[in-house]
């Protein structure tokens, strides 16, 4: 920055490079191209990953085991004590959880565990629960409801 461009607006784009200008332009004669070789010949093109001839490191890594990552389930996850924010006989699901702005992450799936206390009665839905959640969230009045993966209830009360 300098003092011509301190008061302009800028433009959307940078304008362009003009080259084989004249040697006065800065990029004249081999205009950026340098002296001989395959870069400065035209219809030049280099495969992404060429590294100049040495072996590239996509060869260089081996490539041998196994990784789960594409199978990989995430999880929002949410300690008993984040949830005593709530006002007591409250549904806490996902949905409420992101808009008290408790948790950022917004996966379509929510475990709760049991780091924290419990001082009232709450309604707690989730896909997973960790034991000692489980114990505090009852342990204070509380019930706790499994929900599959689409978010639905997992044990569906089949009285009738």
């Amino acid at each position: 920055m300098d003092l011509k461009t301190v008061c302009s607006k800028g433009t959307k784009y940078q304008s362009r490079r003009r080259i084989g200008r004249g040697t006065g332009s800065g990029s004249g004669k081999t205009s950026g191209r340098g002296h001989k070789g395959q870069g400065s010949r035209s219809g030049y093109s280099r495969k992404p990953g060429f590294e100049g001839g040495q072996m590239p490191i996509y060869r260089r890594v081996p490539k041998r085991g196994f990784t789960n990552a594409r199978f990989r389930v995430d999880y929002t996850i949410i300690n008993v004590g984040a949830l005593d924010g709530f006002e007591a006989g409250a549904t806490v699901d996902l949905k409420a959880v992101i808009d008290a702005g408790i948790a950022s992450l917004n996966t379509p799936l929510l475990k709760v565990l049991g780091s924290g206390e419990l001082t009232h009665k709450l309604t707690v839905r989730a896909q997973k629960f960790s034991k000692s959640a489980q114990a505090k969230i009852e342990a204070a009045g509380g019930t706790i409801e499994l929900l599959d993966s689409r978010g639905r209830d997992a044990a569906p009360n089949t009285e009738a």
